[in-house]
């Protein structure tokens, strides 16, 4: 049934049998009360001060939350700290000099290890350099990386000198780096002469030039020689080689800066697939504490794990849960350079593997690709070690959830869905492993602190499966402070659709649409505005996606509206498969029933295209808007964040020939 909003209510609910904890994992587990929850929720805002505790503060904050001029609020008030102190040298004191920090695996094989000496020694010197370049306190510095360690070690030195970074996707294009350098008046930048893209090397500088020139301010350029002979480059004026700098500065030591825990620690732009990029802010004390308490209680890191989020660092995932997170619990966190699939499809399971990895944390859209390619894969490796799987970045139907936990957990593996965003800076709906049952499908409860509720237009709780709007109705330690360019635009974009200030009510409105059951659980259905009006209905995406899955065979789907002034608008489905599973007419009528049975005939796909894989940028998105360009034959937009750009010319042949 389709509720009033155009949603499918039914479509939306978990399938299959929940899943209580293992008594083993529950044993050993950082958080195991259930009354955590009621604690939360009693002692709050103040219950959060268990997240700062996690901290070390130059100066204890003097409130825990500061509300007056809602919805810009304060947390830790008058607290000063450092996140770069809190990330190395805290346990440089502890005595844990010699434990592996990150260990970072290169595209070609390659693997270093960092210890916290390590880590904090080379801290230091690129602080010492960035300082000899004119860097002062709040100039935001870009870092234009990729997975390479000199990304984490210029995040943590412009932490270590008060300057916010700001980390743009070394995937996005030229005209991607110029907006956001622009739009921050950056006068700094850290880059590299290239990547390797599946063993071939890719020219990053030319791009970063590319930008530059458009850019009315003079920059400041660093650059990493990350390929060597296998791309030679010169430097011109106002370019300085990286390591040539840290040379310069061998064994220097800088004092961490004493910042105001609501100081910005980064500027985050949104992807910008869509629309302006916005520039999300994220202050020090507050998002600081949070990843690290949801590092703890969500993720189950202890120090003396090897934690692997397998994200880019250059989104918000790798931020909180590759740097920030983990390094904050001072545990070893696992970078990863290369793809999924190169040079084999076993290489993440080899990492694992050799590794002894213990958590294991990514997004869905990989995990469909693991069941596409096989559980031979990872069939080949010992997977014994992993503890708690967890996945982010969109929602898992239970399907690939099932697959997940049984192919690489082993059947018993605790595995947290986790719900957030950019402008929540962590973790925000989830499970906590060591108390709460697991609901394939459904991404758990709010967190303890956290009043996360799905509700109607007029702010109503909706009824337990109706669809709603998911939005959060207090403030949270990690969530962003404002957007960089301004604060209206903040407030109308995030605060203004469920607003009463007369009442003191303001709400945050996540964009995304939800439904809840009986205990609380809250199933993430994608969007809002991901809807496609047919005959003046509006059909949820995912919902005709998660139709699609549901199919035998079927691994992955996208769907997008086709307009023609005859028909209006039309539904067209991107299929892709399992390796093993032949498309042909009798998996489409399978589609086409699957479809109708869930949510109607309405909903029946005009044409349902199969294609081996569907268009992706590097973070695993889906990248929808070209996908409907194909259909209503448009001129094909950017496509310079994409990693594998060839896949779309191979998806316009088949479907003229449709």
């Amino acid at each position: 049934m389709v509720d009033r909003n155009g949603w499918d209510a039914d479509a939306s609910v978990p399938a299959g049998p929940s899943h209580d904890p293992p008594a083993s994992f529950v044993e050993q587990a950082n958080v195991t009360e259930e009354a955590v929850y009621e604690a939360f929720e009693t002692e709050w805002p103040d219950c959060w001060e268990r997240a700062a505790d996690l901290l070390s503060w130059e100066r204890e904050y003097d409130t825990v939350l500061e509300a007056d001029d809602a919805p810009f609020y304060e947390w830790f008030s008058g607290g000063k700290l450092n996140a770069s102190y809190n990330c190395l040298d805290r346990h440089l004191e502890a005595g844990r000099k010699t434990h592996a920090a990150i260990r970072w695996e290169g595209k070609r094989g390659e693997r270093e290890t960092y210890t916290y000496q390590d880590l904090a020694t080379a801290v230091n010197e690129f602080a010492a350099a960035l300082l000899d370049l004119g860097v002062e306190e709040d100039d935001i510095v870009t870092l234009y990386l990729p997975m390479i360690p000199e990304l984490p070690i210029a995040m943590l030195a412009c932490a270590r000198i008060g300057a916010p970074h700001s980390v743009v996707f070394a995937g996005l294009s030229a005209d991607a780096l110029a907006t956001r350098m622009d739009a921050a008046d950056s006068e700094f930048l850290v880059t590299c002469d290239g990547y390797y893209r599946r063993g071939d090397a890719f020219n990053q500088k030319s791009k970063a030039d590319n930008a530059l020139i458009t850019l009315e301010q003079d920059v400041e350029t660093v650059v990493v020689d990350r390929l060597g002979d296998d791309l030679p480059h010169v430097l011109s004026e106002r370019e300085y080689d990286y390591e040539a700098l840290v040379t310069d500065n061998r064994g220097e030591t800088v004092e961490p800066v004493r910042r105001d825990a609501e100081d910005m620690l980064f500027l985050m732009y949104t992807s910008g697939t869509t629309g302006e990029p916005k520039g999300v802010v994220h202050t020090t004390g507050g998002y600081l504490a949070h990843v690290a308490w949801t590092s703890r209680a969500v993720l189950d890191v202890k120090p003396e794990d090897t934690y692997w989020c397998a994200a880019d660092i250059g989104w918000i995932t790798g931020h909180s849960y590759i740097v920030y997170g983990p390094l904050a619990l001072g545990t070893t966190t696992i970078m990863y350079e290369g793809t999924p699939d190169y040079p084999d499809r076993d290489r993440l399971w080899e990492i694992v593997d050799r590794n002894a990895v213990d958590i294991f944390y990514t997004a869905p859209t990989a995990i469909r690709a693991f069941m596409k390619w096989g559980e031979e894969y990872p069939a080949k490796h010992d997977l014994s070690s992993l503890r708690l799987l967890g996945t982010v970045g969109e929602a898992i139907s239970a399907r690939p959830w099932n697959w997940y936990r049984d192919h690489i957990g082993g059947g018993e593996t605790p595995i947290v869905d986790t719900w957030w965003q950019t402008e929540t800076g962590a973790i925000t709906v989830s499970t906590l492993p060591g108390v709460d049952e697991m609901k394939p499908g459904s991404a758990g409860p709010s967190l303890p602190g956290i009043d996360a509720r799905v509700v109607d237009a007029e702010g109503d709780r909706v009824d337990p499966g109706e669809t709603g709007y998911l939005i959060i109705a207090r403030p949270w330690p990690g969530m962003a402070r404002t957007l960089y360019d301004g604060d209206e635009r903040y407030r109308s974009e995030y605060w203004s659709q469920f607003a009463e200030p007369e009442n003191d009510r303001w709400w945050y409105f996540s964009g995304d649409a939800a439904t809840v059951d009986e205990d609380g659980y809250i199933t993430v259905m994608g969007r809002v505005d991901d809807v496609i009006n047919v005959a003046g209905r509006r059909l949820s995406t995912m919902e005709i996606e998660g139709a699609i899955t549901g199919v035998d065979g079927v691994v992955e789907a996208a769907v997008v509206g086709r307009s023609s002034e005859a028909d209006g608008t039309a539904v067209c489905a991107y299929v892709s498969t399992e390796a093993d599973c032949d498309p042909d007419g009798d998996l489409r009528g399978r589609i086409v029933e699957s479809i109708e049975s869930s949510i109607g005939p309405i909903a029946k796909p005009e044409s349902v295209v199969f294609t081996p894989e569907l268009p992706k940028t590097r973070s695993g998105k889906i990248m929808r808007r070209l996908l409907e360009d194909v259909a209503n034959g448009n001129q094909l937009g950017d496509t310079s964040a994409l990693r594998n750009p060839e896949i779309v010319g191979e998806i316009q042949t088949e479907v003229q020939t449709e």
